[in-house]
């Protein structure tokens, strides 16, 4: 089970900080990611990283902005906002997957990001 926190309203330029808590033994099996759905937009990939943290990868709009990191030890994955802008408005939420598979089959509730300009 994945809990998702942290959201909230912010100004543009910005920072905001996301976690992600899971439950279960199995958490540092998973690769986790966050993604977020705008209103009437489809729900889009944000950030990922791999089930050691090895490896990250981001979108294209969040590049150089958004940092996905996470810790084991606390079964937690987080996602730090800087520079936030309005079109970073959306409802996030965290997804884990087996490192094997190519799906996210495991989400979270959202939490909302609403950025003020």
């Amino acid at each position: 089970q994945l809990q998702a926190y942290g959201g909230g309203l912010v100004q543009a330029g910005g920072s905001l900080r996301l976690s992600c808590a899971a439950s279960g033994r199995t958490f540092s099996v998973y690769d986790m990611a966050w993604f977020r759905q705008a209103p009437g937009l489809e729900r889009e990939f944000v950030g990922g990283i791999t089930w050691n943290g090895g490896s990250t990868r981001y979108a294209d709009s969040v590049k150089g902005r958004f940092t996905i990191s996470r810790d084991n030890a606390k079964n937690t994955v987080y996602l730090q906002m800087n520079s936030l802008k309005s079109e970073d408005t959306a409802v996030y939420y965290c997804a884990a997957k087996g490192v094997t598979n190519s799906v996210y089959g495991h989400w979270g509730q959202g939490t909302l990001v609403t950025v003020s300009s």
